[in-house]
C-alpha cells in the first residue's frame, strides 16, 4: 500500500436528505443515483482517480442500503447462476463492459440523528495516520486532491477546508442611489465563500471535537488558534441538496459531466 492509499477519507453518509424526499424516502441521499451511479459512487471515484482509495463511510440513515449496493456491487454487471438451497454463487461472467472499482472501504454505523461533527468523531478509532479527510456524500467537483492536500502540507495548519462561490438560485437586482435599476443578474456567482466539504485534517482536529458538535463548531475554535485555511476552488462544484438540483446534476452527467475527471 502506497503513500496515498494510507490516507483515509471520511465521507459523511448519515443524513436523511428531507429535502429530497422524492428520492430518498426508500434510499440514503448518497445512494441517489446520477447517470445511474449513486452520487456516492461518483464522490469515491474523484478521490480514487488521484490515488486515495482508503475510504470510511461515517453510516447513519438507511445505512444497511449503502453496505448492500458495494457487497453486491460485483454481481450487478455481470451472469451468474445461484443455487438458491445452499445460497451458492457459481459461473460468474463478467460483462465487458463491466469495470470493477479498486476501493477499500470501511462501513461504520454512526448513528441515526448523529451530528456529523460528531460521526467524525467516533470514527477517530480508524484513524491511524497523521492526515486524513473529510467530505460530504451529496457534493461534486473537478477538484485535484493532490493539490489540496500539497496545499495542506505547505500551510503546516490544523484545517484546510475547500472553498467555492456559490451560485445564488435567484436572480439579484442592482439599484443606484436614485433607485433606478441598473442591471438584472440572472443566478450570479457570489462574493463570499461557502465550505463545500473535501476538508483535509491533522489527527489533532480530534482534539477541537466534542460530541454533538458539527463540524462547524470545531473549525469555529480553530480560528482563534490561526489553524484552519481556505483552498478556493474556483472551478466546477455541484451539492445535491433537491430534486431540482438532482435532475441539474443527470442533465449534466449526459451533456457535459465537469466533474468526471476519471477515465474509467
Amino acid at each position: 500500500m502506497n503513500q496515498k492509499e494510507k490516507i483515509p477519507t471520511i465521507i459523511l453518509c448519515g443524513g436523511m436528505g428531507t429535502r429530497l424526499k422524492e428520492e430518498t424516502e426508500f434510499k440514503p441521499k448518497p445512494m441517489v443515483e446520477i447517470g445511474g451511479k449513486p452520487i456516492l459512487w461518483h464522490v469515491m471515484k474523484i478521490y480514487a482517480h488521484y490515488g486515495y482509495r482508503n475510504f470510511i463511510l461515517a453510516l447513519g440513515f438507511k445505512g444497511d442500503y449503502i453496505k448492500d449496493y458495494f457487497i453486491k456491487q460485483k454481481y450487478y454487471g455481470t451472469d451468474f447462476t445461484l443455487n438458491t438451497n445452499r445460497g451458492e454463487v457459481f459461473n460468474i461472467r463478467h460483462n465487458h463492459k463491466f469495470e470493477r472499482d479498486n476501493f477499500n472501504i470501511t462501513f461504520s454505523d454512526t448513528g441515526l440523528e448523529t451530528p456529523h461533527g460528531e460521526r467524525v468523531l467516533k470514527l477517530k478509532k480508524y484513524i491511524n495516520e497523521d492526515l486524513f479527510m473529510v467530505t460530504y456524500g451529496d457534493g461534486v467537483a473537478d477538484i485535484n486532491i493532490d493539490k489540496l492536500v500539497e496545499f495542506h502540507k505547505n500551510k503546516g495548519k490544523i484545517a484546510t477546508i475547500t472553498g467555492i462561490h456559490p451560485i445564488s438560485r435567484w436572480g439579484l437586482v442592482k439599484v443606484d442611489n436614485n433607485d433606478f435599476i441598473t442591471q438584472f443578474d440572472q443566478k450570479p456567482s457570489l462574493h463570499d465563500y461557502v465550505n463545500a466539504g473535501f476538508m483535509v485534517f491533522n489527527r489533532k482536529f480530534f482534539n477541537f471535537l466534542k460530541p454533538g458538535d458539527m463540524i462547524e463548531d470545531a473549525l469555529t475554535r480553530l480560528i482563534p488558534q490561526g489553524e484552519i485555511v481556505l483552498y478556493k476552488h474556483d472551478s466546477f462544484w455541484y451539492g445535491m441538496d433537491t430534486y431540482r438540483d438532482f435532475l441539474f446534476l443527470n442533465k449534466l452527467w449526459k451533456n457535459n459531466p465537469k466533474w468526471k475527471i476519471w477515465k474509467t
